[in-house]
């Protein structure tokens, strides 16, 4: 695996353990990446991608938020929330990665991490957020 999708995978682990925990205090930092044993270059990307999607919280949510038909943010479990986060905070913020890699990803992460219906959740969530960021995007 790469240094970007191992990178995602931590950072998904990442936001599980804060959605889960609350604040993480700096020592329970360091015990999480010493239990991930992450390169310098995965923990680096990983933390780049934490603290985005921390930096832009509100706005990744309200996507995931208004995408979601007869079904609450706070119901998603907490492992599909955060592969959704995770990938439309890349949609958003990170577009030198094409969609279709960042929905990949997702599901990559989904197979790993989820349950059986995670990554037929997720592709659906993911593909209606691109559709709908395809639709809004300057002509």
């Amino acid at each position: 695996m790469g240094k970007r999708r191992d990178g995602r995978q931590a950072a998904m682990q990442y936001l599980f353990a804060h959605d889960v925990h609350g604040r993480v205090a700096d020592v329970d930092i360091e015990a999480f990446w010493t239990l991930h044993s992450a390169s310098p270059d995965v923990r680096a990307h990983a933390e780049s991608l934490v603290a985005g999607i921390f930096e832009h919280q509100s706005e990744v949510d309200k996507h995931i938020e208004g995408t979601l038909e007869n079904f609450s943010f706070t119901r998603l479990g907490v492992v599909d929330r955060n592969i959704i986060r995770l990938a439309v905070y890349e949609m958003l913020y990170l577009q030198e990665v094409p969609v279709p890699v960042v929905i990949n990803e997702a599901l990559e992460i989904a197979k790993l991490f989820g349950d059986t219906q995670t990554r037929s959740f997720v592709n659906g969530v993911l593909d209606k957020i691109a559709k709908s960021l395809k639709t809004n995007a300057p002509s």
